[in-house]
């Protein structure tokens, strides 16, 4: 790739001159900004009432007691809509994405404020198209996020790319051409980045320590497994075609291996297969040549040997009752398949909520929370006489340990799962109210906080 094609620039000059100045100092953990708490919960809340009208700001709770401050993170000026959010992995700042303006605004955690651009306004770094997967790399001064619709110079008719944010220039560094540039996800170490496109069967690698250098950052993983040097090396309909739609991969604890989640025909697949799950080796970036099938595939978390994964098969016949086996309104479900990384089989499955999940938490007494963000089927059957009704939505909860799945009587999409370090509840944003559930109980506690506006997103910002 020619390097017109890949911008970069670190300005390490810029990034060293902010930080001495303090705006990403390591902040005390002791007094926090207005608030003065020690460990918050920041919520994303774009119609917090003013006396000017709906106001977008961070709510902040104090996640030791369930109480919501009466102080905000104030977005008015930087993020007209604040939704997805990143942690840095110091928890010294958050990224927040507006839908409105596709802007990513840092908020110093410490201080409870949008970090200020040049000219002392408070600044954002426009994105030159939608989001819905970020991260902040592991020097915590650089971002990286998906923009499938990025248009991209000499990488036509596809758009989309990998953008590299230089937080400390509140600038885009660097454009990684990846077509359809969807999800990222970065390996533990961070030496390692990997970029699934929308209706692709290719796995791009990025080498993070390759980017600003005279060598393409890129290596793309072909539908058959073998790595190549540019997507047009690759043979799209190959004879054995180990990728079928990725979306999503889980590193190793030693990052040696990923495993590369294939959504298949939930995602425009190949009719009548499964979704599936690939081995990937991240030493020779080539892959296994057996795909596990699963049910489902597009989000997953890692528990020692064994995987978690989630996603709604499409059925086949079309039409035919995905929920048979549980006692539900609804005929269409998605499965949470529990895959014995030892042998590399599916050692138990379970019946949960429909829709693109892309939400999976572990939350405290082994609770796994999983949640679909869009397209699940909402039931809400009042009660009537004999009959008990049946409210449900986009939540599920797994016990790990006795393997049955428990489905809250809410409805709406999932939009944040964030469980709270050394305590038995977790927050999660459905429907654009917060809830907090009891992980003894996989019920709502009774002291809940009622978020007036929407609650969109929810990340435990302190240790």
């Amino acid at each position: 790739m020619k390097r017109a094609s890949i911008a970069s620039a670190v300005l390490i000059a810029a990034s060293v001159s902010l930080i001495s100045c303090g705006s990403y100092s390591n902040p005390s953990r002791t007094r926090q900004g207005s608030s003065h708490l020690k460990f918050r919960v920041f919520i994303s809340n774009p119609l917090q009432p003013s006396a000017f009208g709906p106001t977008p700001v961070l709510n902040i709770v104090d996640a030791s007691k369930d109480v919501l401050s009466a102080f905000t993170v104030s977005l008015a000026s930087s993020s007209p809509q604040p939704g997805l959010m990143a942690l840095s992995p110091n928890k010294n700042f958050t990224l927040v994405f507006s839908a409105i303006g596709n802007l990513i605004t840092v908020v110093n955690n410490a201080q409870e404020a949008a970090v200020p651009g040049s000219n002392g306004a408070s600044s954002s770094i426009p994105l030159p198209d939608f989001t819905e997967s970020m991260f902040v790399w592991i020097d915590n001064l650089t971002a990286y996020a998906a923009v499938p619709n990025a248009p991209v110079t000499g990488q036509p008719p596809t758009p989309g790319a990998v953008e590299v944010l230089n937080l400390s220039a509140g600038a885009i560094s660097a454009t990684l051409p990846v077509p359809g540039a969807h999800f990222v996800v970065q390996s533990h170490n961070g030496n390692r980045i990997l970029a699934f496109g929308d209706n692709s069967d290719v796995v791009t690698v990025i080498a993070p320590s390759l980017i600003g250098t005279s060598e393409d950052p890129r290596t793309f993983v072909c539908p058959d497994g073998t790595p190549e040097s540019s997507i047009t090396l690759c043979n799209p309909n190959p004879v054995n075609k180990v990728f079928d739609h990725p979306v999503w991969g889980i590193f190793s604890s030693d990052d040696t291996t990923a495993y590369i989640l294939n959504c298949g025909p939930e995602c425009g697949g190949l009719a009548g297969t499964p979704a599936s799950i690939t081995v990937l080796d991240m030493n020779t970036n080539t892959s296994g040549t057996t795909p596990l099938p699963v049910h489902g595939a597009t989000i997953g978390l890692l528990s020692g040997n064994t995987l978690y994964v989630a996603g709604t098969p499409r059925p086949t016949p079309p039409g035919t009752n995905t929920c048979t086996g549980s006692t539900t309104a609804a005929t269409s479900c998605g499965r949470l398949d529990v895959v014995d990384l030892t042998s590399m089989t599916v050692s138990g499955s379970a019946i949960i909520t429909d829709g693109y999940h892309n939400r999976m938490e572990m939350g405290a007494n082994g609770q796994l929370f999983i949640g679909a963000v869009r397209t699940c089927t909402n039931i809400n059957i009042p009660a009537s006489g004999s009959n008990t009704g049946e409210v449900r939505g986009c939540l599920s909860i797994f016990n790990t340990t006795k393997a049955n799945v428990v489905i809250p009587p809410d409805n709406g999409d999932v939009t944040g799962i964030q469980p709270i370090t050394n305590r038995g509840v977790v927050y999660v944003c459905e429907n654009g109210e917060l809830r907090i559930y009891d992980t003894t109980t996989d019920e709502l506690q009774s002291k809940q906080i009622d978020i007036i506006g929407q609650a969109i997103d929810v990340k435990l910002v302190d240790f």
